[in-house]
């Protein structure tokens, strides 16, 4: 993992004793392994787990959550109803409904972060307290009743080189494109 990484150009990610921030996600919208983009400017995506972790067992747990992803992926999920989250509700988001493949995988994946020795951000927000939900992003949203496949997980880099206004995703695991993603 971490030569694949090199070979991107993105040796400078392997300092270690730092504590940088990451997130694993559920993209609903097409994204490309490496694709760097604005932090106000997310695809829309489904906040699968948050999480600091050293610098050095990054790859760790890239290699951790390759496999409950790829078992995930193909799992059928539809959009419940509409929600506000944040302070005093002002983060319009639309609530995933419940389904046991995704939650299981935010299990696992919030595992294998803490088996590597990194620091879940939200804790009230992970296992039991997991509500997965789509933010409503400069107005794209999807709407109560739609359904889609999960079809991309991705490791995200939250300061790729340090840059705090930018996102790099540094995996992909992801189905082969079908073009109808979205049903």
């Amino acid at each position: 993992m971490r030569e694949r990484w090199a070979e991107q150009g993105w040796s400078g990610e392997w300092h270690t004793g730092r504590m940088r921030n990451f997130v694993l996600v559920a993209f609903v919208e097409p994204v490309a392994e490496g694709q760097v983009f604005p932090r106000t400017q997310w695809p829309l995506h489904i906040t699968l787990l948050r999480f600091d972790v050293d610098n050095a067992v990054a790859g760790q747990v890239a290699a951790l959550a390759g496999p409950p992803a790829e078992k995930a992926l193909g799992a059928a999920l539809t959009v419940g109803e509409d929600a506000g989250f944040g302070r005093n509700g002002s983060v319009p988001v639309s609530l995933v409904q419940p389904q046991p493949d995704l939650q299981a995988l935010h299990e696992q994946l919030a595992t294998g972060v803490e088996s590597a020795g990194g620091r879940i951000l939200t804790p009230a927000h992970t296992r039991s307290g997991y509500r997965p939900h789509i933010s409503h992003l400069h107005g794209r949203r999807l709407h109560p009743g739609d359904t889609l496949v999960l079809d991309r997980v991705a490791l995200v880099d939250m300061a790729p080189d340090g840059d705090r206004t930018v996102r790099r995703i540094l995996q992909l695991w992801s189905l082969p494109e079908t073009g109808a993603a979205r049903r």
